[in-house]
């Protein structure tokens, strides 16, 4: 992603931190759209990437992004990794230390995730680990989790999310069209703030 949209995301006030704003300016979006989209990666608007998905829009992941409070060296899940570009973020922002399990339900977008994310080194480098499965589920084998990102929309937050995070830790997932920031303070213990106004494609859940 240029510096024009990142420096308008700063200037509006929704980037914030230093190792989000490094990885926003360092994990171009244009890697993450269809050829036929690059040229409007740079517009603050989300971009279809096939299957019925879409690439949020730059505000929106910087909103996100923000509320996660990601750093380096954290564990971290990106349930519904779609064309890889929050996973790559995620991965930008964690680095060598850290590790990032994006999860992706459908086969072709997993395969977009791991050619996407692979353009940064970060598959290969160990940082990214891609994998199909039902985010609902979360992915057991890597938990617990200091931080989890769900970029579609739920009509609950999980529990296996809640129980595969680590306490202390957050969560940030569209319930419906609420921004839901959860952070665990005990066991069975949640604070929660919601944000009302956002619309997600939905988490695609695995038919019975």
């Amino acid at each position: 992603m240029g510096s024009g949209l990142v420096e308008l995301l700063i200037r509006n006030g929704y980037l914030k931190s230093e190792p989000i704003i490094r990885a926003f300016n360092e994990i171009t979006r244009a890697d993450f759209v269809p050829p036929e989209f690059e040229q409007q990666a740079e517009a603050d608007i989300p971009l279809p990437i096939g299957y019925g998905q879409a690439i949020s829009q730059p505000t929106t992941v910087a909103i996100m992004f923000e509320l996660l409070d990601p750093h380096p060296g954290q564990r971290i899940l990106d349930v519904g990794s779609g064309s890889g570009w929050t996973s790559a973020l995620l991965g930008n922002i964690v680095g060598s230390e850290g590790k990032v399990a994006a999860i992706e339900l459908l086969p072709e977008l997993h395969e977009m995730t791991k050619r996407n994310v692979e353009k940064f080194g970060l598959m290969s480098s160990g940082i990214v680990e891609c994998v199909i499965g039902d985010g609902h589920q979360g992915y057991a084998p890597l938990q617990p989790y200091d931080r989890i990102l769900v970029s579609a929309a739920a009509d609950e937050v999980p529990q296996a999310l809640k129980d595969q995070l680590v306490v202390g830790g957050k969560i940030v997932i569209p319930v419906h069209n609420h921004l839901t920031y959860l952070e665990k303070r005990g066991e069975k213990d949640f604070y929660k703030e919601e944000f009302p106004g956002f619309v997600f494609v939905p988490l695609v859940q695995k038919s019975l």
